[in-house]
């Protein structure tokens, strides 16, 4: 599930991560704290995609992005702060 394309959605305030699969939308949301962090606030996978690592994606860009930009994360939502915590290579953009 390495090809799926995952797409930003920025505002001033937050944004979500988002990508349609086989018809279905999954994504995750965020909100912006002050300059130098994003919470993550909601991972949301449809029942048709689960089990597909599609979630772990969604949760690996915002990482990488986050990483690029110089921002660190505060994973509010369960299933987001679990994938970091399982991949050490991720936990530099720790708040």
């Amino acid at each position: 599930m390495s090809d799926i394309d995952i797409r930003l959605e920025e505002t001033d305030t937050g944004g979500r991560y988002v990508t349609v699969v086989d018809g279905f939308e999954a994504e995750m949301t965020f909100s912006k704290a002050g300059t130098e962090r994003i919470i993550i606030d909601h991972t949301g996978v449809p029942r048709e995609l689960g089990g597909r690592g599609i979630g772990v994606k969604l949760v690996e860009q915002g990482v990488l992005d986050a990483r690029a930009k110089g921002l660190k994360i505060v994973p509010l939502c369960p299933f987001a702060k679990a994938q970091i915590e399982k991949h050490p290579e991720w936990q530099d953009v720790l708040a």
